[in-house]
């Protein structure tokens, strides 16, 4: 039986609230416009940082789990090459200094930043209606990006080009079931587009 003299020293211990979040500055280049250093909380996701911080939405939370690639950016390396990463499993500050592209920074804008004219990829999507919800869209257009750069620098085989489109966009999930017309869309620009084939097999 507890007594009720009980003493300070064995009381229960009591949880403490929490009074304050480790904050560290991230500084890096969004769509080609440098931003200035923000303090952010250590362990903050970067599509919480796209959405909270920077105010763009085109990334989107999916599964939370970096399986379904909505969530992905374009990160731009010092080599000229480009990759996918996955926003919903990787830290903000992961990404300090250095330079990425969302779905908001591939088409062109003009000064009052209104779209002017879409990608190449994303007009295909339009041309194809490539999608249903929409939801899984931004993930699709940044992987179509990076296959295409790639494709500019190392052309494939027309032989080849299914198999590597499939390659490309193979981690990302359509819960509509769309891909046909993603698939599609992508082929017609890459058989269209000159320089992106070659006639090796």
């Amino acid at each position: 039986m507890t007594s009720a003299t009980q003493t300070p020293a064995q009381a229960a211990p009591q949880a403490q609230p929490l009074t304050r979040m480790d904050m560290q500055p991230i500084s890096l280049t969004v769509n080609g416009n440098a931003r200035e250093p923000v303090k952010v909380p250590l362990g903050l996701m970067m599509i919480d940082f796209l959405h909270e911080y920077l105010g763009l939405t085109g990334s989107r939370l999916g599964c939370g789990q970096g399986l379904c690639h909505a969530c992905v950016v374009i990160v731009d390396k010092p080599d000229g090459t480009s990759e996918e990463m996955r926003t919903c499993i990787t830290g903000a500050h992961y990404f300090d200094g250095k330079k990425i592209r969302t779905v908001e920074g591939l088409a062109k804008r003009n000064e009052q930043g209104e779209v002017v004219e879409l990608s190449p990829i994303q007009q295909k999507f339009l041309e194809h209606f490539s999608f249903q919800c929409g939801y899984c869209t931004p993930g699709f257009v940044n992987a179509a990006t990076v296959l295409l750069e790639r494709l500019k620098r190392e052309p494939v085989a027309k032989a080849k080009v299914e198999e590597t489109i499939t390659a490309a966009l193979n981690d990302h999930i359509c819960r509509c079931t769309g891909y046909v017309r993603y698939y599609e869309a992508v082929k017609d620009l890459v058989l269209t587009t000159p320089g992106l084939v070659k006639d090796a097999t």
